[in-house]
């Protein structure tokens, strides 16, 4: 049997009374603070009447919205009740951190990482937290700074001579039929 709605919604309001909330097409989304998510994510894990278990996701969000640019996005499920619940972390651009969830669950591990190395968001108190698909010196040729591919100011084209590119025969006619 699914949790109700207000069951997680008075959880939330127990750890931080200022929260908000989406309902969309009957999917719950719970949005709080960086320095309120460790707190709230271990009173939904360790709570009986929610029992949030599993982190199965974390990604985040590049877009400007109500003074903040990106989001960080956590998916959990319940085992015990069949559930699920998103909880999203408005980031700052000026202070691109969060904090790690692997104390609280440890698949947190690699989703940070991941994370990271697409958005180069921070996940505070991470225990590796380094590039995950991208080399570790993909930076700008010309600036040096890092890249993170999906960025909304990363170029759409990418960044020429940035890395090596496999052969693309369709692009100079050599393709044999």
């Amino acid at each position: 049997m699914p949790i109700s709605q207000e069951t997680i919604l008075n959880i939330v309001e127990a750890v931080y009374p200022n929260f908000e909330h989406i309902v969309h097409r009957n999917q719950l989304t719970v949005i709080v603070p960086e320095d309120k998510i460790v707190d709230l994510c271990y009173e939904l894990r360790d709570n009986e009447d929610t029992s949030f278990d599993m982190l199965t996701d974390i990604t985040a969000i590049d877009q400007n919205k109500k003074g903040y640019r990106y989001e960080v996005v956590y998916f959990l499920y319940s085992n015990k009740y069949k559930d699920r619940l998103r909880i999203k972390v408005p980031i700052h651009e000026d202070n691109i951190i969060c904090p790690s969830m692997h104390e609280v669950w440890e698949s947190a591990n690699w989703y940070e990482r991941e994370t990271y190395d697409m958005f180069g968001i921070k996940f505070e108190g991470h225990p590796n937290l380094r590039r995950f698909y991208m080399p570790e010196d993909f930076v700008d040729p010309e600036t040096k700074e890092p890249l993170y591919p999906l960025r909304k100011d990363f170029p759409l084209g990418g960044v020429p001579d940035s890395l090596p590119l496999p052969p693309f025969p369709e692009k100079y006619g050599d393709v044999k039929e």
